[in-house]
């Protein structure tokens, strides 16, 4: 059991509240997306404006922001029988044993690629997959039902040639293909992320002043995130990440002033409880993590999170559940489906602060 559902909440979405499109192509700015606030200290649940969270936090208080930049990592190939697919490219940096993870869609004609249901994949070992430019990607095992190792065999390296030929993945809930600058933050200076880290998207260069003329730092980790289907509701596995230095000492800092931690993004609190040594203190960190964080085991470097809306089976519920409390989260999903709020990686965004 994953999701609200192992929280005890039965919340539906409807499908409406899909965000279909950029808040730019809604005819807002990026920063002028809802934000609703959740305090454990009080149980209060607040209606604001992304441009409010300069006033919603405290001076002193951390943002930590993953500065990991989306790529486009849709690329069109086509089975040994001339079907076209859609290859799905998992990491911009193969893992340990060299290997990348890619997913296999179907093709659909001016429409997102379609989930392949495991039944119905072509995905089998030494499957050799057809890509732009004489590239190819040959499969050699399962990872899931749906993500498989596989070689890949490029003209060029991976992150020019995926420029000149990928596209950022999109789902069916997105109304038609964007350019991958919609999917990238204000903070975005690392390539590598197969998928937005979303929770950002809201920033703005002004935002960022405004905040700092508050008195609230930013401080950045990077953690490359992989392909999350929407359909699958799977587990974490692993991403590669990095927790430098100077963000561990400002961590500590912060916390020792009486300021909060807060995340931005269910990728920086992976990042970042990654990177927990075990007298509790958070040290620099680089390296592939596997850290899936539950309720029982808690968190023991963020005091708070700001993130997107997740689909009532996403396993990343019972991560905000470890940072929020069952009782916070349950009330915020309730008003957020009550008062309409957009989810996904266009949609409004969600501040738990549990104190």
């Amino acid at each position: 059991m994953t999701g609200l559902a192992a929280l005890g909440l039965d919340v539906t979405v409807p499908p409406e509240l899909s965000a279909r499109a950029p808040a730019e192509a809604r005819g807002t700015a990026r920063d002028g997306v809802r934000m609703l606030v959740g305090r454990g200290d009080t149980g209060a649940v607040e209606h604001h404006r992304f441009t409010e969270l300069p006033e919603v936090l405290r001076p002193g208080d951390l943002l930590v922001v993953n500065n990991s930049a989306t790529v486009p990592a849709a690329l069109p190939g086509r089975l040994p029988d001339g079907t076209p697919v859609a290859l799905h490219l998992s990491s911009a940096q193969p893992d340990r044993q060299g290997s990348h993870l890619v997913e296999l869609r179907r093709s659909v004609p001016g429409a997102a690629a379609a989930y392949y249901p495991p039944a119905e994949s072509p995905a089998r070992p030494g499957l050799r997959v057809a890509l732009p430019a004489g590239g190819a990607a040959v499969l050699v095992q399962p990872f899931t039902a749906r993500l498989w190792y596989a070689e890949l065999s490029l003209p060029a390296p991976l992150l020019p040639y995926l420029d000149q030929h990928g596209r950022a993945i999109r789902y069916g809930y997105v109304d038609r293909d964007w350019p991958i600058e919609a999917y990238r933050t204000v903070f975005a200076t690392v390539p590598g992320s197969s998928e937005m880290p979303s929770a950002a998207r809201p920033f703005t260069p002004d935002t960022v002043a405004r905040l700092a003329g508050r008195g609230v730092l930013v401080a950045p980790v990077t953690l490359h995130t992989g392909v999350a289907s929407p359909e699958a509701h799977e587990a974490p596995y692993a991403e590669r990440f990095h927790v430098p230095a100077a963000t561990a000492r400002l961590v500590g800092h912060v916390r020792a002033e009486g300021g909060r931690v807060i995340a931005v993004g269910t990728t920086v609190v992976r990042a970042l409880e990654s990177a927990v040594a075990p007298d509790g203190t958070l040290q620099e960190a680089d390296g592939w993590t596997e850290l899936v964080i539950t309720p029982e085991r808690g968190v023991h470097a963020v005091d708070g999170l700001l993130t997107g809306w997740h689909e009532p089976l996403a396993s990343h519920l019972l991560m905000l559940a470890a940072v929020a409390g069952r009782p916070l989260l349950a009330a915020c999903y309730r008003e957020a489906v009550q008062q309409r709020y957009l989810w996904h990686e266009f949609g409004d965004v969600n501040l738990l602060l549990p104190n």
